[in-house]
């Protein structure tokens, strides 16, 4: 079994998984609880079935990009739970994780036709999101990236095919991407089982991370903001 951990976005979620299902999980949507909460829903998830970590295949946890303090809560956690119990560390791509987690059921809620394309939103303030495109494959057609979404953004994609927009940095470009055949889901929540298929596919591959130097994949620098009012509210 491999314990996934997803903490990128405003979701705090912990999940126990084996190839093929997901044996439990705990989440809480309400933002702003992962330093609270995650380390309680891992023991939950342990005392509930009478595992400890060392049970474990491996760790696994959402490396970004997404929230700069939400990923090194979880990758810190996660860190610490494969040097402890001496496991390996998986880092799961966060954008390869939400199509793991839309792709399939997404096709036919939205009539996406044959071959549709995905691009996972998560949103960085502004107009900027991080985002990538895969295929109805999981194939990556455009890496990772940080992007201004504009009314040209994704004009070069061909229109032939549907592409579907999903996440929450999907609403706020829902009025300016003029491309034709997109469609928009920005409920998407993403979650801890979602990491199941991308965490044995790397498991397989044996690919792991050095845990003494893995860090989290921000993207862009974490830009601090001075705030309108002092603590004192002057």
């Amino acid at each position: 079994m491999i314990l996934c951990i997803e903490t990128a976005t405003s979701v705090c979620s912990v999940a126990l998984c084996e190839r093929d299902k997901v044996v439990s999980v705990r989440e809480n949507t309400e933002g702003k609880s992962h330093a609270l909460l995650l380390t309680v829903f891992i023991s939950g998830i342990f005392s509930e079935l009478g595992l400890k970590a060392s049970d474990l295949e491996a760790v696994a946890v959402s490396k970004g990009p997404g929230s700069f303090t939400g990923l090194r809560i979880g990758v810190s956690v996660a860190k610490g739970i494969a040097y402890r119990a001496n496991i390996p560390l998986i880092g799961v791509d966060t954008l390869a994780a939400m199509f793991h987690g839309i792709a399939g059921r997404a096709s036919e809620k939205y009539d996406l036709g044959n071959d549709p394309l995905y691009c996972p939103m998560l949103d960085a303030r502004r107009m900027e999101v991080f985002y990538s495109v895969f295929d109805s494959s999981g194939k990556i057609l455009q890496d990772t990236g940080a992007g201004i979404i504009d009314s040209q953004s994704f004009s070069a994609v061909s229109e032939e095919k549907k592409i579907l927009f999903f996440g929450n940095g999907a609403g706020k470009c829902r009025d300016v991407i003029r491309r034709g055949n997109a469609v928009f889901e920005p409920g998407f929540l993403l979650s801890a089982s979602h990491l199941r298929i991308p965490a044995y596919m790397k498991a397989d591959a044996g690919r792991y991370e050095d845990v003494a130097y893995f860090e989290p994949f921000y993207l862009k620098d974490f830009i601090a903001t001075i705030p309108r009012k002092s603590i004192t509210g002057q």
